[in-house]
């Protein structure tokens, strides 16, 4: 008995990696955007920027990162060979390249290995629906395991219930979790709310420009699922 146990168990557990593992690749191959070519690292400026053998420079689209993260970075990528593609505006208001680099022929970018040793965040907007997906995931991994940044404790996620202590970080960069247990639409403005009390509870304001759901998927996310937003927004 305890050998066919044992045969099931092995099995299930091979099942769930397979499953795992082609979640993944489909959630990879989701994140397909237009090529930028290719350009050579000449060295790191911070923890997200880089400058090109040719003299432009190269900020990491769709993450945050510390000047901490610089080392990390250095290793990842000086003197490489990047494979670039476009997410949103090819250069930021300074004249630097945006986009999503790939070492060699990595099928991991550069953002998904910072965001996976927790050496950055992803930012609040990332404009594509798939890759932000994919890298809010990887960031998710960081965070639950622990890594990198998500070791402070002062990255550690607020409850929503908590208004003093979300207040005291207004303007800075929180993380916030909680259930949504509304949504509502006013005008131009969508309001993700986490209490009932309105005007006293946290609350999430999002201009409808920026939304990137369907109604149908508002709806459903007021339905009292967890949730988590890389700001603070208090009514």
């Amino acid at each position: 008995m305890s050998v066919v146990l044992t045969s099931v168990v092995s099995h299930l557990v091979l099942a769930t990696a397979a499953t795992a593992l082609a979640s993944g690749t489909m959630a990879q191959e989701a994140c397909k955007l237009p090529g930028l070519g290719t350009a050579i690292v000449a060295g790191v400026r911070d923890g997200r920027t880089l400058l090109l053998v040719d003299g432009r420079e190269l900020r990491l689209a769709a993450i945050e990162a510390h000047d901490a993260s610089r080392a990390a970075l250095n290793v990842l990528a000086a003197g490489r060979t990047l494979r670039l593609e476009k997410l949103g505006p090819e250069q930021d208001r300074y004249g630097r390249v945006l986009a999503i680099a790939y070492t060699d022929d990595a099928h991991e970018s550069l953002q998904q290995v910072m965001l996976a040793q927790g050496e950055a965040r992803v930012s609040a907007r990332v404009g594509d629906r798939p890759c932000a997906e994919l890298l809010l995931k990887t960031e998710r991994a960081a965070r639950a395991a622990v890594r990198g940044l998500w070791a402070d404790p002062n990255f550690a996620p607020l409850p929503s219930h908590d208004i003093s202590r979300i207040a005291a970080v207004r303007g800075q960069f929180a993380l916030v979790e909680g259930k949504v247990l509304s949504v509502r639409e006013n005008g131009a403005t969508i309001y993700v709310n986490f209490g009932r009390r309105w005007a006293q509870d946290f609350a999430v304001i999002i201009p409808k420009r920026h939304r990137t759901s369907t109604r149908r998927n508002w709806k459903a996310a007021g339905s009292g699922c967890e949730a988590g937003w890389s700001s603070a927004a208090v009514p």
